[in-house]
């Protein structure tokens, strides 16, 4: 799936409550699945929403392609699962040109429900010219039948 919407003014483009890119302005959004219950949009709005989930069992992505480079200073993820026991692996990377990856991080988390069940993560950087940034997500590292799932990803 691919969804685009044109570039708007620059004042329009941050966030007025808390500076976040408004990321649905800015990128096409690119997933390897999507439940139709838990949109990727989702995972970009401030409201109580429930998140995106993935159809499919396995690795998935999602990718933001910019219209415009963006520089990043901050960026948080926030993962949960309530259902089951399982270690999750995600990879974030970003690209300048759309072909060369430079890895931002790559962390390994283990859910253990009702006692461990979200993973909150924000990473303070500096980058410059980002083009597109991809989210790899491996949602159990012991047992391919787990969905990938995502609460939240605010950039800024």
């Amino acid at each position: 799936m691919r969804k685009r919407i044109i570039t708007p003014t620059s004042e329009t483009i941050r966030s007025r409550e808390e500076g976040w890119l408004e990321v649905e302005r800015v990128a096409i959004v690119e997933i390897t699945s999507e439940d139709k219950d838990f949109p990727v949009e989702s995972v970009f709005s401030s409201g109580g929403t429930r998140g995106w989930r993935a159809t499919e069992s396995g690795a998935q992505r999602i990718r933001l392609v910019f219209d415009r480079p963006q520089r990043l200073k901050r960026i948080t993820l926030v993962f949960e699962e309530e259902e089951s026991d399982r270690t999750q692996e995600f990879v974030l990377r970003w690209s300048a040109d759309g072909s060369s990856f430079r890895e931002i991080v790559r962390q390994q988390w283990n859910f253990s429900p009702p006692d461990t069940t979200r993973e909150v993560e924000e990473y303070h950087l500096d980058l410059k010219g980002v083009t597109l940034l991809e989210l790899a997500i491996v949602p159990s590292i012991n047992d391919g039948t787990a969905r990938a799932s995502l609460r939240s990803m605010r950039l800024a």
